[in-house]
């Protein structure tokens, strides 16, 4: 007759095959990983990015001084822009944007937010050529056409306390970056570009599903009680960014809206949309009127530089320009690599 093994010996029986057992797991990982059968890199995240996104970026923390008061009017207009130079702000001397969107409102988390155009690194990598004024530039000209395009106002004066200020900021933000400014997460995250044309009625269902929230079925936006800038910003129309800014270019507006979108659920690491759904969504809302930029003709003077999703011409190829805004861009961009050995990516 079987006698019944006390409950104490059965978890220790437990614990010894749970602790044999774990051995066996690791020794088995560890040899598959000397083989290649597994990966070294298996369990680390793709997108790993680095401590200097964690570092301190609180102005308030700053002792009062004269070099700190102009980098904290920085970034005052950085996070409320239009209260400072915008339509309303009590002197038309000091109107240079016809919008209320602010810097922030593209540059996430106040421009340290990885994969959100972050400013972290910026001042180190300028200047820097950019095909879009065909020569190298400053980052005072790189705030610029930010000015001109995203705010659809005009230059900010090189020598006032706006332009002074911000690039105070700015440099305030990278005082942790490498001499290069390279950084991992700048920029947007990388897409795979649907070999297709955009699908405007899955753009719609996807902006109806995740995007109304904040920004309303009209698309535009939230304002803040004080009525000079938005929470939310509108994707469209008269306080939006003009078809200059890049992120009238769909491919563009998909990467940021991959790695950024829903607000505050999608994160670089975690998206919540799909490569398709991304590009979908960046299709629709860039069918909408918005601003139009004066003198667009000018922009790229070496047209060939020009991004294929840019959505107004001219353009050193014939293809239209309603395959120019809403593709299929492989085709376009199959014709700058035989014709002009152009790889184009965007």
């Amino acid at each position: 007759m079987n006698k019944e093994v006390p409950p104490f010996y059965k978890k220790i029986r437990r614990l010894v095959f749970m602790y044999f057992g774990s051995i066996l797991v690791i020794a088995f990982l560890t040899l598959c990983c000397c083989f290649d059968v597994i990966p070294l890199d298996l369990f680390k995240s793709k997108n790993k990015i680095s401590n200097i996104y964690y570092m301190n970026y609180d102005v308030s923390t700053l002792p009062d001084s004269k070099d700190n008061e102009l980098l904290k009017y920085g970034f005052e207009l950085f996070q409320k822009t239009p209260k400072y130079i915008g339509t309303d702000n009590g002197n038309p001397d000091m109107v240079y944007q016809n919008n209320r969107l602010a810097c922030r409102n593209c540059h996430l988390g106040l421009g340290t937010q990885p994969y959100s155009a972050p400013l972290i690194g910026i001042i180190q990598r300028f200047p820097q050529f950019r095909g879009r004024e065909n020569k190298i530039g400053t980052i005072e000209e790189r705030i610029n056409g930010c000015m001109e395009r995203s705010m659809n106002g005009r230059v900010l004066p090189l020598e006032s306390k706006e332009m002074k200020g911000m690039v105070a900021y700015l440099k305030w933000l990278s005082r942790f970056a490498p001499e290069d400014g390279e950084i991992k997460g700048k920029g947007f995250l990388k897409l795979k570009i649907p070999n297709r044309a955009v699908n405007l009625d899955n753009g719609k269902k996807v902006f109806t599903q995740h995007c109304v929230t904040c920004h309303g079925i009209d698309g535009q936006g939230t304002l803040y009680a004080d009525g000079y800038s938005y929470e939310y910003p509108p994707l469209w129309g008269d306080d939006s960014f003009n078809n200059g800014a890049g992120m009238t270019r769909v491919i563009t507006a998909a990467k940021f809206i991959k790695g950024n979108m829903p607000f505050e659920l999608a994160t670089y690491d975690a998206p919540v949309l799909t490569d398709e759904e991304a590009y979908d969504v960046a299709g629709f809302i860039n069918m909408h009127d918005r601003p139009q930029k004066s003198n667009p003709e000018k922009d790229f003077p070496d047209i060939k530089k020009k991004p294929v999703s840019t959505p107004y011409p001219p353009y050193a190829d014939n293809f239209p320009i309603e395959q120019h805004k809403l593709g299929p861009f492989q085709p376009i961009m199959a014709f700058y690599k035989q014709e002009y050995n152009i790889t184009k990516t965007k």
